[in-house]
């Protein structure tokens, strides 16, 4: 009997592990997490007049660092070209981050919450006035190909504290597929209900790897 306790134990941890999968934020975290190391091209994908500056620029999401609870997706978008060399400029101060928390509940079962952060940085590495901001899932909430992020407390006090009254009911979201669907998608969007309506839209071909791009600002 002494031996079925720790095989017991190790039942019921795996039963555990595939309870959280099989929730819409577990299998959310998977597809997430299995393009873990690539990175991606795509562009602007809504026509918000206030998003003029951004239509027609290259931006790469490149997944740059990943752990068990941890996703951090360096967003580069391309700039204005220099004069001198013809290169492309990039601003590479935004950085995505995804994180996992599993709960374990009464009946032994467990679900998963996702938080998204931003990290914003400027160029020599410092962070940003405004930075790390984002929102947490709903438990239960979404589906494995979308999770939405309701701002939380912590970002709306920070948008107070900066005067950024239209961001105070700011919902992330984030959709993709696993990087086993020969149609790979993923898509970035922040939507708000306040004031004038605000929708902004990347969407990346998932499918196809570039070459990943330097580090983000301050990585």
């Amino acid at each position: 009997m002494r031996h079925l306790a720790p095989l017991a134990a190790l039942l019921l941890a795996a039963c555990a592990t595939t309870g959280s999968r099989e929730t819409p934020q577990g299998r959310f975290w998977q597809a997430l997490s299995s393009h873990c190391g690539n990175a991606y091209e795509g562009g602007l994908a809504s026509d918000n007049v206030r998003d003029a500056d951004w239509a027609g620029k290259r931006m790469i999401a490149h997944w740059a660092e990943c752990s068990e609870d941890r996703v951090a997706i360096a967003f580069h978008v391309e700039s204005d070209m220099e004069t001198a060399m013809e290169q492309p400029v990039w601003n590479r101060s935004r950085t995505w981050i995804v994180t996992r928390e599993t709960i374990a509940n009464a009946a032994q079962a467990t679900t998963t919450r996702l938080t998204l952060k931003h990290d914003h940085r400027h160029e020599d590495g410092e962070p940003d006035a405004v930075t790390f901001y984002g929102g947490t899932t709903e438990l239960g909430s979404g589906t494995a190909r979308g999770q939405d992020f309701p701002v939380d407390a912590e970002s709306i006090a920070l948008f107070r504290r900066e005067g950024l009254d239209a961001s105070l009911t700011n919902v992330w979201r984030m959709e993709v597929d696993p990087a086993s669907d020969p149609d790979a998608r993923f898509a970035y969007q922040l939507t708000r209900a306040n004031g004038p309506s605000r929708l902004f839209r990347v969407e990346i071909d998932a499918s196809t790897p570039v070459t990943p791009p330097p580090p983000a600002w301050g990585w």
